[in-house]
């Protein structure tokens, strides 16, 4: 892997997005920086982060076999690779927000932000950023925001996680390319927030929806049964579930 060290920068992901403008860069370059002043989540939020406490990191990956409909299932490969990196250091109650937010106990440990570069109506690569609490003690105005640190009371070395992140990447990506599609699928289902539990989820409209999370579509899209007994798929910009 070819990982490019940064002491500050605006974004991770703007600084790859860059690099593809000129060429396509290398498979897994990986770009890692102390600090993030201008870090993004989902939807165009923003994400906060103390300098020198988290992991904030983008990785390129060559996308060579997935056509555009199967996008999502980038965004299931690196949640995976994150509880699982997660599981090793001990962190414990890990579910996956969907689409891929990282909770322990409730609480959001680790955002992620995947860019896709398609060309010529063809998936050629993925910008995937990463953010991570890891050292951080205190997050302002933040009260569904912890830490692996405030969780267990340890100081991580930031380098090891981050290695064990790229190495699980590497493996679920691995799984992807050889068609192991539906283990993929099926392991990301299982480890999904209040699966199979009665939620509360508010529209796009502002109108507030009950009903159980049964999994997700081929193309990343939530199901919910609702409670007038009827399967319905929501995407990202028409739903949200409300702690």
């Amino acid at each position: 892997m070819y990982v490019i060290k940064l002491g500050a920068i605006g974004s991770t992901n703007a600084y790859l997005k860059e690099l593809t403008l000129t060429s396509i860069p290398q498979d897994y370059t990986v770009v890692v920086s102390e600090h993030q002043t201008n870090g993004r989540g989902q939807m165009g939020t923003k994400w906060e982060t103390e300098a020198g406490k988290n992991l904030t990191v983008s990785v390129f990956k060559k996308i060579l076999k997935l056509n555009i409909q199967e996008q999502f299932y980038i965004s299931m490969c690196v949640s995976l690779a994150i509880t699982e990196t997660l599981g090793k250091f001990q962190i414990k109650q890990l579910r996956i927000k969907w689409p891929n937010d990282i909770l322990s106990a409730n609480k959001k440990i680790c955002g992620i932000l995947i860019e896709n570069i398609i060309k010529n109506n063809k998936m050629v690569g993925s910008i995937i950023g990463i953010g991570l609490n890891v050292n951080q003690k205190f997050f302002n105005d933040l009260s569904q925001a912890s830490s692996l640190s405030l969780l267990t009371g340890i100081i991580y070395s930031k380098e090891e996680i981050l290695s064990e992140i790229l190495k699980q990447i590497q493996f679920y990506f691995d799984l992807l390319e050889s068609g192991k599609k539906s283990f993929i699928k099926n392991k990301y289902e299982n480890q999904l927030f209040r699966i199979n539990k009665p939620s509360t989820f508010k529209l796009n409209n502002d109108e507030t929806l009950s009903g159980i999370i049964k999994g997700i579509d081929n193309v990343g899209k939530l199901i919910i049964w609702t409670e007038d007994e009827i399967l319905r798929t929501f995407d990202l910009k028409e739903i949200k579930l409300l702690y």
